[in-house]
């Protein structure tokens, strides 16, 4: 999982200063996607490169060939960095510093390509990090989100035809590839285009991936291609009139050449959205390139020699700038855990009715859902979580049986998915690598397929038939909390909707609907907690352990709970199903172990009672989580600690359940002195396996 970002200025002057301030600041939109290492490419001039040679000074990037260039013009200038994206920044500086290159020089048209990346192939050291290059002179160069499955196999051929290695990545073989067979089109004489390199190294490529491409061959060029990741286009025509006001509704405006543009390309629409709404997500296969202002959209297909030219429709992007901002919180995780009450407001507006609920996503194949045999609900981690929660309820209002499957395990075990089946497929960033191999399974094997992910255009929304988008609003922290919560309010009302033609259940319906339009004034009241699970935390920091225990609508709260503190705080925790105590876990308690016990009134109620005695009465370290005033029954001494929430109707409760949980592990990772919004090891949207 990485992030990829892009800025091209046409015919308005831009100083190289400011177009690596657009980079950087890209970046850092993008760094939850991955930050372990980072790395930018910004164009030289001729003047500064032969002074760099012929000055005594050494060859720019430390290479000591002789002048000239294979393309004649002056190497991109490419910076590398491990670490975090402030430490890149802090070494561009200080190598722009030393080799007195003038960060004041105005560019009417440049292209510049910008990484972060969370390492997979290759330890994180500048030598893995992206750009990645084709070489001495830095011809060609790629940065690259996703994983090259044949990449060992290219290797090996390039290899043998000379190229040698410096990285561990997957990606080295990208811009290598694309040398070798610019320099094959050379050796015929024949003039290929930027996007004719870029399409032939396509027809190599096995795996999932979005790419950008440069080379100073084809200077102030971009050439940007997916397949399988995400890969946003973002367009900001600039005129004379002071509010700077787009001009154009459709890519094939863009064609006309003169007038000035800036144009980004992203992985994600959080890094575009303070510099434009104006965007087209890129599709599968498609190739974008941009050259003296135009952007011409092409489709690969395999089958045929020369890519089609196809035109697209721009779309307008709803997000707002301040989403994408800290604003008066010290991190995102807890900016989004207090947002929880507006995010599902937005998953539930105009969707809401007094009778039933609207997903005009789902419309069209209700009918092929109600007839199903079985549901099978498919996610990883949080995504997962939310759909176990779902789950109960789902089977009831719907009466199909529903099925849970771990993504990763169904792929493993090859399990059985038929056409009668409907498979909904659960993923915040719609682009988790497994959720989407099983994904494919599924289509293959011929099942209705349904998404529920929080991101416009993402890969998950689409490939499968139908689906519901959550509407969270742009999620920054890598630990989910607000995408969570909206997951589960999205799949209930997809339960609901497809309940809706059945009369036996109409009040229960009617009371889950109400139960939803009230629970964003019941988040706001649990959200009141804060100070006590801050209070909490500091009791639990030196802890070694925690377990959670949870049952019935509950037992997806427990994972979910145990989950976050373990994500962020990086203490071990276990989330368990209470009705499985007495069948192994009941041997770690003793009175330093703190045991969460989720006992809210529901129908497990008087079942969480006595897990709740059994603990007691083994000098379990208490703390239960129970309806609002219902701690003197529920605790069985001084010394068992309450946390009390309100009650909703007890589908809907987990949603409750969950916030005090987020927010204790919120704090206990600020007490404990780690990284909240970039928690060790993990990054946002895993599109890798």
């Amino acid at each position: 999982m990485c992030g990829i970002f892009a800025y091209l200025n046409y015919n308005v002057g831009r100083e190289r200063r400011y177009i690596l301030e657009v980079l950087f600041n890209g970046l850092r939109r993008l760094e939850y996607r991955g930050y372990d290492s980072s790395g930018i490419a910004i164009d030289s001039d001729l003047a500064f490169f032969k002074k760099q040679i012929n000055g005594g000074g050494g060859a720019a990037r430390g290479e000591d060939s002789s002048w000239p260039s294979p393309s004649g013009s002056a190497p991109p200038l490419v910076f590398r960095q491990e670490g975090k994206i402030e430490s890149l920044v802090s070494s561009v500086y200080t190598e722009v510093d030393e080799m007195d290159l003038n960060l004041e020089e105005s560019f009417n048209v440049h292209a510049g390509i910008a990484h972060t990346r969370w390492a997979t192939h290759g330890v994180p050291a500048p030598r893995n990090s992206h750009p990645q290059s084709s070489g001495e002179w830095n011809e060609f160069l790629v940065v690259h989100n996703g994983i090259i499955t044949n990449y060992e196999v290219l290797k090996e051929t390039l290899t043998r035809h000379g190229f040698t290695f410096e990285s561990e990545t997957d990606t080295e073989v990208i811009p290598k590839l694309a040398k070798f067979v610019y320099d094959k089109a050379r050796e015929g004489d024949q003039t290929v285009t930027f996007a004719q390199v870029v399409t032939e190294v396509m027809r190599q490529l096995e795996g999932a991936y979005a790419l950008i491409f440069k080379s100073s061959h084809y200077p102030n060029e971009l050439v940007a291609c997916k397949r399988g990741s995400t890969l946003i286009l973002g367009v900001k025509e600039l005129t004379d009139n002071k509010n700077r006001r787009a001009l154009f509704h459709d890519v094939k405006s863009l064609t006309k050449n003169g007038q000035p543009k800036e144009l980004f390309f992203s992985s994600d629409l959080c890094a575009i959205v303070e510099h434009t709404k104006n965007y087209l997500a890129l599709e599968d296969n498609e190739v974008v390139h941009i050259k003296d202002g135009c952007v011409s959209i092409l489709k690969f297909d395999y089958g045929k020699e020369k890519p089609a030219s196809v035109q697209r429709a721009l779309s307008v992007l709803e997000m707002e700038v301040e989403q994408i901002k800290k604003g008066h919180y010290d991190h995102f995780m807890q900016k989004e855990i207090h947002e929880q009450p507006h995010s599902l407001t937005t998953t539930m507006r105009g969707r809401l009715k007094d009778h039933g609920v609207l997903l005009g996503g789902l419309k069209e194949h209700m009918k092929t859902i109600r007839h199903s045999r079985r549901i099978v609900l498919i996610g990883c981690g949080t995504s997962y979580n939310a759909a176990l929660a779902v789950r109960p309820f789902l089977e009831e209002l719907s009466s199909i049986p529903v099925t849970m499957e771990l993504a990763s395990d169904l792929l493993d075990r090859q399990g059985p998915i038929y056409r009668e089946d409907t498979a909904v497929f659960v993923s915040q960033s719609g682009e988790t690598a497994d959720t989407l191999l099983a994904l494919d399974y599924a289509l293959e094997n011929g099942a209705m397929c349904v998404g529920i992910t929080n991101t416009v255009g993402s890969t998950l929304a689409r490939k499968t038939h139908c689906g519901v988008h959550v509407n969270a609003g742009c999620e920054i922290g890598v630990a989910s909390t607000k995408a969570y919560t909206s997951q589960i309010v999205a799949m209930a009302m997809m339960a609901l909707a497809i309940g809706d033609d059945r009369i036996s259940t109409k009040a229960r319906r009617e009371s889950i609907i109400y139960g939803l339009s009230d629970l964003p004034n019941k988040v706001r009241e649990v959200l009141k907690l804060d100070s006590e699970m801050k209070a909490l935390a500091e009791s639990l920091i030196d802890a070694q352990s925690l377990l959670v225990f949870g049952r019935g609508y509950n037992y997806a709260t427990a994972l979910e709970g145990a989950l976050k503190v373990k994500e962020v705080a990086l203490m071990h925790s276990e989330g368990m199903l209470a009705g499985e105590m007495k069948h192994g876990p009941l041997a770690l308690v003793d009175e330093t172990l703190p045991i969460i016990v989720i006992a809210t009134h529901d129908a497990c109620f008087s079942k969480q009672q006595s897990v709740i005695q059994q603990l007691h009465a083994r000098k379990g370290r208490l703390i239960v989580m129970c309806s609002k005033g219902a701690s003197s029954s529920v605790c069985p001494s001084e010394f068992c600690r309450a946390i009390e929430v309100p009650q909703v109707i007890d589908c809907l409760q987990p949603v409750v359940n969950i916030i005090p949980l987020q927010l204790l592990a919120y704090h206990l990772t600020v007490l404990r002195g780690f990284d909240v919004d970039q928690p060790r090891n993990l990054a946002k949207s895993v599109t890798t396996q």
